[in-house]
């Protein structure tokens, strides 16, 4: 039941009349492949409310998204576990999930539950609208409308909620519980409004009671924020090396490490400053790691 647990996030309980494989890849999939016959129009404006209603859920999850963003996320296969560490890498969506993606976003333009606005590179982004946020309302499910997130924003915020959002989507997929950074800003997540230590990630994975506090750094932080930054890694570090549970995360969870998506003169500059406070090379690359290879921070295509 987990798997479901996790899809019910985006999807409808499934109908009693029939009885869905394990392996579901969405409900277009299922019903598309579960009948030898073709599906008449009724089936057929089923599956499309529902996937619009995943659609709506996962804007209101993230904040807004691309097309290729729910495409990625709604139309391809979930792991109901994950089989190893996270490895941050992006998922990408197929031809056909596109296709699905992109008629059941100008569905929910014509209805108006949908707002839509040209992002910095050119692409275009969606976000819930007040009638997307009241109709999840008016089925039990949180939300608001993310019209404020599309006003205005650098580019840079973008890259940066851009790389973060990837990040989570690919996770999500693996079969990870994963906190947006959307969701931690609003305080739905596991440190809630007051953070960890002070401090709110970009993205939280979890799995199998362990926990990887996700960091996007595509520019060097000012003095102040650098200083505080060093400071909770210090605090990480005694908490992570601690014998017994963890006093951050809570007794049901224990740390992964702190992962960095950065460049490379960041985590060179952060491995000579932390060894200044008398890290070693060993604790270093037992608590944190760092990827600078996957998303490149100076020239990032979207589409």
């Amino acid at each position: 039941m987990a798997f479901f647990e996790k899809m019910w996030l985006f999807a409808f309980p499934i109908r009693p009349q029939a009885t869905c494989p394990t392996n579901w890849l969405s409900r277009y999939t299922w019903y598309a492949t579960m009948w030898d016959k073709p599906m008449n129009k009724h089936d057929g404006r089923v599956i499309a409310q529902e996937n619009e209603l995943r659609v709506l859920r996962a804007l209101n999850r993230f904040g807004w998204l691309r097309t290729r963003d729910l495409a990625a996320l709604l139309w391809q296969r979930w792991s109901q576990q994950p089989r190893e560490a996270p490895d941050l890498k992006p998922a990408q969506p197929t031809a056909s999930g596109l296709r699905m993606s992109q008629r059941t976003l100008r569905r929910l333009r014509g209805k108006r539950r949908v707002l839509s606005a040209r992002a910095p590179d050119g692409s275009t982004i969606y976000a819930l609208s007040e009638a997307g946020a009241r109709s999840l309302n008016q089925l039990g499910i949180a939300a608001a409308t993310g019209k404020d997130l599309l006003r205005s924003f650098s580019t840079a915020h973008f890259r940066h909620r851009c790389i973060a959002n990837e990040i989570a989507l690919g996770s999500i997929i693996k079969g990870f519980r994963v906190s947006t950074e959307r969701e931690i800003a609003r305080g739905l997540w596991l440190g809630g409004e007051e953070g960890i230590a002070g401090k709110k990630p970009d993205t939280l994975l979890r799995a199998d009671g362990k926990v990887w506090w996700i960091e996007v750094e595509r520019s060097r932080k000012n003095a102040k924020d650098y200083s505080r930054l060093l400071r909770w890694l210090d605090v990480v570090k005694r908490d992570a090396s601690q014998n017994g549970p963890s006093s951050l995360l809570g007794q049901e969870n224990r740390w992964g490490n702190v992962m960095f998506v950065c460049t490379l003169s960041f985590e060179t500059k952060l491995c000579r400053d932390l060894g200044k406070r008398g890290w070693t090379k060993e604790q270093i690359y037992r608590h944190i790691s760092f990827n600078n290879s996957l998303y490149n921070f100076k020239d990032i295509i979207f589409s």
